[in-house]
């Protein structure tokens, strides 16, 4: 797999939009419940966010910087900075829910 470059690919993307990163694992058995939920949010949400997926396991400095601790670990980013996270694996319309809240509107 190649290596992410999270310095182009979420923090500065994150400036034109908001970016949502998903940090997983493989053996993660709610990472896989999760996955195709967020997923799925993604597609429908259009050019509104991005969705950026984070195997910990490939990226254990990205994980340990960001503090993640438990997986499914999801976090917004925009403007640079970490702006909302969740953890565990929530139902579609608590993500939505998550999104609708954290989401920034256009004028910020």
């Amino acid at each position: 797999m190649a290596t992410l470059d999270f310095q182009s690919t979420v923090i500065e993307k994150s400036f034109e939009k908001p970016i949502v990163v998903d940090f997983w694992a493989a053996w993660c058995g709610p990472c896989r419940v999760l996955g195709p939920v967020i997923t799925s949010l993604a597609q429908d949400a259009g050019d509104q966010w991005e969705l950026i997926k984070v195997d910990t396991e490939a990226n254990e400095e990205l994980a340990r910087k960001y503090q993640v601790m438990s997986i499914p670990n999801v976090k917004m980013f925009h403007k640079g900075e970490v702006v909302a996270e969740f953890q565990g694996a929530l139902s579609k319309s608590q993500i939505q829910r998550w999104l609708d809240t954290h989401l920034p509107s256009a004028e910020k």
